[in-house]
């Protein structure tokens, strides 16, 4: 390879006029590095930082600024993309890599399922909506909304009839939600819902449901309180975002509105254990009150 680096800056410099040897051979002895030199390729010893890693809450990245405490103390209550900076009419290097690897992140969230050895060891039986695959999930939300013959059968079967209280898990839109947060989550809702001596029902997983499929089983298990912990849509700031919809005596086609949303369920968010214990205390208020949604006064 030397060879023909040579070659062609001799080529190259004679075609420029530039002929006497002695400029030819330091044009190429400059170029090519001697053979007790030290190669041109350099491996650098280390790991490159992990952009994700970056708390963007306490990321400034503005030149000189006007009221820099000010604003990072306004940034400071909220993960949003703020005071990042500009190189020129773009953004900087750092704030457009943790762009793309949120955006991958939210991809990956989407496009995977759950892992099911997790959901085992939750302890959690699986039925499925009518989507038979993630591609029919995402353009067929109505299927989503229906549990199949199948999962109809094994509720049937498996839970206990008229809890007090339903929970099941789901996947949505975010399998990252899912094993990020029902670990802790689910056992903190159980154990509130225990500490008031309200009985709970069987709970389950309910592979690519969305949130209507709890009115269906709402109604096959006869439970005076339902609710869902479900992934949440990914956007750029976490792809672990989830939120448990609950409603008191749901029924199929009922309005959205007697739903009632605890949401932002995630470590940079309402964490787990606090969410469940929230959540817990919410059903009980449903219970006394007999309403959820827009009829329930919180």
């Amino acid at each position: 390879m030397e060879k023909d680096l040579k070659t062609i800056i001799e080529q190259v410099l004679r075609e420029m006029n530039i002929t006497p040897d002695s400029v030819v051979s330091a044009a190429v002895a400059a170029a090519i590095p001697s053979s007790g030199s030290e190669s041109c390729s350099v491996i650098e010893d280390g790991i490159i930082p992990d952009v994700t890693e970056v708390d963007i809450r306490t990321q400034y990245l503005v030149k000189t600024p006007e009221n820099k405490e000010a604003y990072a103390e306004l940034k400071a209550y909220a993960p949003c993309r703020l005071g990042i900076g500009k190189a020129g009419a773009r953004y900087k290097t750092d704030p457009a890599l943790q762009f793309r690897a949120a955006h991958s992140a939210a991809q990956d969230a989407v496009f995977s399922d759950v892992d099911q050895d997790f959901v085992d060891r939750m302890g959690l039986f699986t039925v499925q909506s009518q989507c038979d695959s993630k591609d029919i999930y995402l353009t067929r939300p109505d299927l989503g909304r229906k549990l199949s013959d199948e999962a109809v059968a094994v509720i049937k079967e498996k839970c206990a009839k008229n809890p007090t209280v339903q929970i099941y898990v789901s996947d949505g839109l975010s399998s990252a939600a899912v094993a990020g947060n029902i670990a802790d989550l689910l056992p903190g809702i159980l154990q509130g819902l225990q500490s008031y001596n309200i009985n709970v029902g069987t709970p389950f997983f309910v592979k690519y449901g969305r949130v209507g499929a709890m009115d269906q089983i709402s109604e096959l298990t006869g439970a005076e309180v339902t609710c869902v912990l479900i992934g949440e849509r990914p956007g750029l700031i976490t792809a672990e975002s989830m939120s448990a919809y609950i409603a008191y005596k749901a029924t199929v086609g009922m309005p959205e509105a007697r739903r009632t949303v605890v949401s932002n369920i995630h470590k940079a968010g309402t964490v787990p254990v606090e969410a469940g214990a929230h959540i817990a205390e919410i059903i009980k208020i449903m219970l006394e009150r007999k309403a959820s949604g827009t009829d329930l006064k919180l």
